[in-house]
């Protein structure tokens, strides 16, 4: 494995599911968007599940940088660890 791939791993079990569980609850709630859709849902139904959507995604996202930023500091050195200025570009990608 190169360090590269060893970079995009999480390593955290813990946050592993918890990351998958956020991104669960954002496939259900996409569901009920398009289900929303579908069925001709009032316009504010439609942009609250959107929401919904949206922020459970960006929580998501902001896990997988957290629990690098964690790694790092706990191992700044180990092959996993990312770099400070790819931690800048991930976060500032979810701003």
């Amino acid at each position: 494995m190169t360090t590269s791939q060893t970079r995009d791993t999480l390593t955290d079990p813990d946050a592993q599911h918890k990351i998958a569980n956020r991104l669960r609850r954002a496939r259900g709630q996409l569901d009920g968007v398009i289900n929303a859709i579908e069925s001709d849902a009032p316009c504010r139904d439609v942009v609250q599940q959107l929401s919904a959507v949206s922020k459970a995604l960006d929580r998501a996202g902001f896990l997988v940088i957290s629990t690098a930023l964690r790694e790092c500091l706990t191992d700044p050195d180990g092959n996993g660890a990312p770099d400070a200025e790819e931690l800048e570009k991930l976060f500032l990608s979810l701003a």
